[in-house]
């Protein structure tokens, strides 16, 4: 704790014994990790759930494809915008408070996506699901870095990354029992329950306590005054500028190979190695498991190894396992080669959230987690549209062949980004 603050950390006791307080931090820590992957969580289960109620919509309000694909279009076009607002909002009044609203934000909207009456009604309710949904990343991945011990750091924003794999999961497994039961309607009003989850969030868990630390310096409990606001401490000096633009790089590569991998393999195991929906499903599963576990691996091998050498073998695996599975046509040899390539291509998305953590100052850090991260989801998004084109021409699998090139780019970023392994945030 600063000695400028005369503000206890909320994990002081009153005997004041540092034992107590290390153990009372340690449950805080777990709380705040915890709550940070249900709120990161409930994001992959909102994307989901819009995919499997695209179809129902479409007949519903007789949309073409093209307007029915624009609802996820403006879902993360909010996204980008929530991501900057709520960054900033978290910077300057804490990570808790604006992780709570911006949860009820994307419930409440989410909910009224059931009463829409037409295209653009429900178009509008997406768009602002998606500010909420932009600000979950980035809030929730500094909350659990700051809430834990440096040389626990990477693990426990990896445990974040891993809450967005489990709402995806249960999205999938959910999704078509409530449709044949309620129509995609009742998708959507499911998806409003998070709202009391937000509620349970707000209530049982405190501000950061280096948030509180930093707040304290200034009478009306914001966080210390900058020159500008917390945007400009992304580009403050060179430094920072080579920072910003190397994690830019970096977060736009990992979303450009999720999104262009998981959009075009069902399609690519149904249509070009001739498995049927059922299996491609189980494939497509498998691979999502393989993510999963990339990512508990990459927490623990970054908080031991160090940031640097950590993503080095991600991206190499990435490259080396997404050229192979391209090359594979059996199907037993595509189910464990999905495996290795998704715990690769997305093992390092945990580390993010401790690299960036680590990178800027508390009065910026959630605006540089959100921003960067959005930004590279936009570019990201770009993928499924690239490969395609690609495709048309050469085949899926050639496409795919070409992904390793941006895994290539990556590496030779992480030259540029500095190694802070173990170092106390500032």
């Amino acid at each position: 704790m600063s000695e400028h603050t005369n503000i206890p950390s909320p994990a002081d006791t009153a005997d004041g014994s540092s034992t107590r307080q290390e153990r009372k931090m340690d449950r805080y820590g777990r709380k705040a990790v915890f709550a940070s992957a249900i709120g990161y969580g409930l994001d992959g289960f909102d994307l989901l759930i819009l995919s499997f109620a695209l179809s129902g919509i479409i007949a519903t309000f007789q949309i073409t494809p093209t307007q029915a694909g624009s609802l996820a279009t403006l879902t993360l076009l909010g996204a980008v915008l929530g991501g900057v607002v709520f960054g900033i909002l978290s910077d300057r009044f804490g990570r808790v408070k604006m992780l709570t609203y911006s949860v009820i934000l994307f419930a409440v909207f989410t909910g009224l996506s059931s009463l829409a009456t037409g295209y653009i009604d429900l178009a509008v309710y997406r768009f602002i699901t998606g500010i909420g949904i932009g600000g979950e990343f980035g809030i929730g991945m500094t909350l659990a870095a700051e809430a834990v011990p440096a040389r626990m750091r990477a693990r426990a924003t990896s445990w974040v990354g891993i809450g967005f794999q489990f709402g995806v999961l249960a999205a999938a497994v959910v999704s078509a029992p409530i449709i044949a039961t309620f129509g995609w309607r009742g998708l959507f009003v499911v998806g409003a329950f998070p709202a009391i989850v937000a509620v349970v969030i707000r209530k049982r868990l405190h501000e950061s306590p280096k948030f509180l630390e930093r707040a304290a310096q200034n009478a009306d409990g914001s966080a210390p005054r900058v020159r500008g606001n917390s945007l400009r401490l992304l580009v403050g000096n060179q430094r920072a500028i080579r920072t910003t633009i190397a994690l830019i790089i970096l977060t736009s590569v990992q979303n450009f190979g999720y999104f262009g991998i998981m959009t075009w393999l069902p399609s690519y195991l149904e249509n070009q190695v001739n498995l049927n929906v059922t299996s491609s499903a189980i494939w497509t599963a498998v691979t999502v498991v393989g993510m999963m576990i990339g990512i508990i691996v990459f927490g623990q091998l970054a908080d031991r190894i160090g940031r640097r050498r950590s993503f080095w073998i991600f991206q190499i695996g990435a490259a080396v396992s997404v050229l192979v599975y391209s090359q594979l046509t059996d199907p037993t040899l595509l189910l464990i080669g999905g495996f290795v390539m998704g715990a690769f291509a997305n093992g390092m998305l945990g580390g993010y959230g401790a690299l960036m953590a680590e990178l800027y100052p508390t009065e910026a850090r959630a605006t540089a987690q959100n921003v960067l991260f959005n930004i590279g989801r936009g570019v990201g998004g770009f993928a499924p549209v690239v490969i395609a084109v690609v495709a048309a021409e050469h085949g899926f699998a050639f496409a795919l062949g070409l992904l390793p090139a941006i895994y290539l780019l990556a590496f030779l970023t992480m030259f540029i980004v500095p190694e802070r392994k173990g170092a106390e945030l500032d």
